[in-house]
């Protein structure tokens, strides 16, 4: 086993993985920004170091600091969490050639999955449904609308290179596509220093589903499970759950075992996620893109397998091989998390940095964690991700798992400023929401409006 690792990242991802590697008995190195100094990350790891100034591209998606501070502290391998440089192949390359271990999969693979066109390509080769779309990549508007008229509105435009909801855009007709196209395509260039384009047909409704896969050195490759995040705004997810109300037991296998056969495929190494746009009424699944890390949401499949991903992720860059098969794996009851962010959800979510007077974090009972890096004085600092917790809890059924979840948000107090817990409590005690009757379009055209109303 690794004697110490650096976690390339913050907030409570940063903390998550110190505390499994910790479990693990593994030295922890944390690198922080200077206005990450006082965080939680930092107190927790065994030592730290500071990587640059408050603005991202300048510490924690500086790599030439991140590889110096892992040479000056004999880290041997490199944990980057979620976001930041999780999923950046150049980055996996060079820790390569410096001899430090990338927690995650190879930089091939990352280029290869982390490229819609060639993840697409891939998964044809691979015998996993896709969704019609184009072959290659588009740059012009005009290519554009020629595709899309072929291929039938409503279509979907997505950043080649992107991820996190930037550059996508959902067309309905002809005469959107060209203004959406051209935004799409500044927001991509901006955002990843890549404008070209991706476009598909819009499977509507839809279940926007996740399969969790493992995969080790020695070519063991397991799913733990699918993952319901139809739940969004603007392509970012607010609620997860697992198992889906949406699958049965004859077509969760189908979609876990194309999981499977996709990660097999690319000869992928360590945790990753298929995800599957699921047409609910023909129960035919498609393949959307792989998510080449560990996910924020990945608790609520911990909650259901009993697997720590996060320590898996360890063991497996380590070289050793999946602590559990397939068949030991049983899954049990059901997980929700919310995400809990500093925003106005009534000012079109804007962000709310600042002082945290007083925190109260829910806790009690069996099948309630909370995952998250704040303390009471703690000041957040405008210039990350609004998130500042996630709330995730398992009941025997589904029912009673929304119902501990009310009483978790209820128990949740910050003061000092904005955050949308309010807004989680309403959503997790919508009727259609404890039907389960929902679609990825649900959050945005139905449950706002009348939110927003009130």
């Amino acid at each position: 086993m690794f004697n110490k690792i650096l976690i390339a990242n913050r907030g409570e991802i940063a903390v998550r993985i110190i505390r499994a590697a910790r479990e693990l008995g593994v030295a922890t190195v944390a690198v922080y920004s200077e206005a990450d100094r006082d965080a939680l990350h930092v107190a927790l790891a065994d030592e730290a170091i500071c990587i640059g100034p408050a603005r991202a591209t300048e510490s924690y998606l500086n790599m030439n600091n991140i590889l110096e501070a892992a040479v000056a502290t004999g880290a041997q391998a490199i944990h980057p969490g979620f976001g930041f440089l999780s999923e950046n192949s150049k980055f996996a390359r060079l820790c390569e050639e410096m001899n430090i271990k990338f927690i995650g999969p190879s930089a091939q693979v990352m280029d290869m999955m982390g490229d819609k066109i060639n993840a697409r390509a891939e998964m044809v080769k691979a015998g996993v449904p896709v969704t019609p779309g184009s072959e290659g990549e588009v740059y012009t508007s005009e290519e554009a609308l020629t595709l899309a008229n072929r291929i039938g509105y409503p279509v979907m435009l997505k950043a080649s290179a992107g991820g996190g909801g930037k550059g996508i855009r959902k067309v309905s007709n002809a005469e959107e596509l060209v203004p959406a196209f051209e935004a799409a395509t500044a927001e991509a260039k901006a955002a990843f220093g890549n404008g070209a384009m991706f476009i598909e047909r819009m499977i509507f409704p839809a279940r926007h589903i996740e399969v969790q896969i493992l995969a080790d050195q020695h070519g063991n490759v397991i799913h733990l499970g699918e993952r319901d995040c139809s739940l969004q705004r603007n392509n970012q997810k607010v609620l997860e759950e697992s198992p889906s109300v949406a699958i049965g037991h004859t077509l969760r296998e189908r979609i876990c075992q194309a999981a499977v056969k996709a990660a097999a495929h690319v000869n992928y190494e360590n945790a990753g996620t298929i995800e599957f746009l699921l047409d609910e009424a023909s129960g035919d699944f498609f393949f959307m893109e792989m998510n080449t890390r560990v996910q924020v949401e990945h608790p609520v499949t911990e909650f259901v397998s009993g697997v720590d991903i996060v320590k898996e992720q360890i063991r497996i860059a380590d070289g050793q091989e999946l602590s559990v098969k397939q068949e030991d794996i049983e899954f049990k009851g059901h997980a929700i998390e919310c995400r809990i962010n500093a925003e106005n959800p009534k000012f079109n979510f804007a962000p709310s940095p600042g002082k945290i007077t007083n925190l109260f974090l829910p806790s009690g009972g069996v099948g309630l964690r909370v995952d998250s890096a704040m303390y009471t004085g703690y000041t957040i600092p405008p210039y990350y991700d609004s998130m500042i917790a996630k709330v995730i809890v398992h009941g025997e059924n589904r029912f009673e798992a929304l119902m501990k979840m009310q009483r978790a948000l209820l128990e949740f107090d910050v003061e000092g400023l904005t955050t949308n817990i309010d807004f989680q409590l309403e959503l997790i005690s919508d009727d259609n929401v404890i039907a389960g009757d929902y679609d990825t379009s649900f959050l945005s055209n139905t449950f706002l409006p009348e939110y927003l109303e009130k």
